[in-house]
């Protein structure tokens, strides 16, 4: 049942009191579309180009139609104004001027909000992005193990059924394990937006608890993750919107593969990851240019620009980057979003993943025969890579006294022994593929094969 126009805008009133902004919007939109057909007009050019509408219609109104018309736009001001849109909101307000309110006063006060930037006691949070492989685990630890004094909390969000990223976060010395949240039950853009919500409302309330409070929290998205409905998030909870503001999205280019991911013909209907992460970021961190030569980084960088003008780009190698460029950057402006996507507010946001991408994962009891190994992922990067976007895992090596992590973007591999395995720690492997049409018995089977003989029956996954 449609709720009429004048119950959606005492409801729209009731949310703004109680200063439920992002409820506010759902309900002053509804009402406003509802009531421009009313006066004739069947599109939604009310709310998404509220000029044309008044310049179209003021003539065509009643003196009563004009009157409903301008306390809309006014109550839509003082919503967007509560979210931080102020250079949207003033365009709201100016639209009721010309419907006849007076409202200079408020005008003017949105127009010298947009020039100031406001976090307003609110812990800074930090989206990383970026597709998978760019780097975004190994900025991760270099922000926490950076000498900034600031307690951080980090909440990591893997795509994948067996979960290898915890195993590479190395915590700095203010960076406690209550202050990571791992989640690898689904993609935060989508399925498991809401316990994201959940995961920063224990953070905060633990902070506040403990007397530790947060100095900011960086959140890892998957490789796979559109930002906008991640961004939505600081917006569409009450609670979040009180206590987070978001900081910036910075989004990890890998400038090898950015081109080939930004022309990838998607199924109808399914979005670009890539296109999205870069049009979305406030920050761009060009990754991996020791991997090409000048030309391609100019040539990257152009294309980057075709979709984001504006956005500051920093170049660089094994993910080091000035951490003046990626935090307390005060960059997220919710109006640039609105200009760029002005559905971004509305709470039917539904990001559709690509149904040809999925991940195979193995958690296998047992070691590998370095040699095997070898001479498999060789034989497999090099026949199947093209398809593999995304190749990590934690093993158990015979005869090694650390574990072997390595980590592969397509054909490009890289691997190394890190940690030493504890005296009484199980030897086990942990692996993941990500990328399009994958084979799962292929990669079961070509793992197998690589196994000592003596744990090859230990799947334990």
């Amino acid at each position: 049942m449609v709720v009429p126009w004048n119950e959606g805008f005492e409801s729209a009133k009731v949310a703004l009191k109680e200063e439920r902004f992002f409820d506010g919007v759902q309900f002053i939109n509804s009402c406003m579309e509802a009531y421009a057909k009313v006066v004739g007009d069947e599109s939604d050019r009310i709310v998404k180009e509220p000029n044309t509408f008044v310049k179209e219609y003021t003539a065509k109104l009643s003196e009563e139609q004009k009157d409903v018309l301008r306390k809309m736009y006014e109550v839509r001001g003082d919503i967007i104004t509560g979210l931080g849109a102020n250079k949207r909101a003033a365009v709201d307000y100016q639209c009721a001027q010309e419907l006849g309110a007076e409202l200079k006063a408020k005008v003017a006060q949105a127009e010298a909000a947009t020039k100031e930037k406001k976090a307003g006691g609110k812990v800074p949070v930090t989206v990383l992005t970026g597709f998978l492989g760019s780097g975004k685990t190994t900025l991760l630890n270099r922000i926490l193990k950076e000498f900034h004094g600031k307690r951080i909390a980090v909440i990591e969000n893997e795509f994948g059924e067996v979960g290898i990223d915890d195993s590479l976060i190395e915590a700095g010395p203010l960076t406690t394990e209550e202050n990571i949240i791992e989640m690898n039950n689904g993609c935060i853009c989508c399925t498991v937006r809401g316990d994201l919500i959940a995961g920063l409302k224990k953070m905060v309330k633990n902070s506040i608890k403990n007397q530790k409070p947060l100095d900011g929290v960086i959140i890892e998205t998957t490789g796979l993750a559109d930002p906008a409905p991640v961004a939505q998030t600081f917006f569409a909870d009450d609670y979040v919107q009180q206590k987070l503001h978001l900081d910036g999205i910075v989004t990890l280019v890998d400038a090898k593969h950015l081109i080939m991911h930004l022309d990838e013909e998607k199924p109808e209907g399914v979005e670009n990851e890539a296109v999205e992460q870069v049009a979305f970021a406030d920050r761009i961190v060009l990754n991996k240019c020791d991997l090409v030569d000048e030309a391609h980084l100019d040539e990257v960088e152009r294309r980057i620009r075709m979709i984001n003008e504006s956005v500051k780009i920093q170049r660089t190698t094994q993910s080091q980057v000035d951490m003046d460029f990626i935090l307390g950057i005060q960059a997220f402006n919710l109006d640039k979003i609105l200009e760029m996507d002005d559905a971004f507010l509305e709470d039917d946001q539904d990001h559709q993943h690509d149904d040809r991408v999925s991940s195979c994962g193995f958690h296998v009891k047992g070691e590998v025969h370095q040699q095997r190994l070898n001479e498999w992922l060789a034989w497999l990067l090099k026949e199947r890579g093209v398809d593999i976007f995304r190749t990590k895992g934690v093993l158990a090596v015979q005869g090694m006294k650390e574990k072997f992590v390595f980590q592969a973007v397509h054909m490009a591999f890289s691997g190394a022994p890190q940690k030493p395995w504890e005296p009484d720690e199980e030897r086990i492997c942990k692996l993941t593929f990500i990328g399009k049409n994958l084979n799962r018995q292929e990669l079961e089977d070509g793992f197998k094969k690589c196994l000592v003989e003596s744990g090859s029956g230990g799947y334990a996954k």
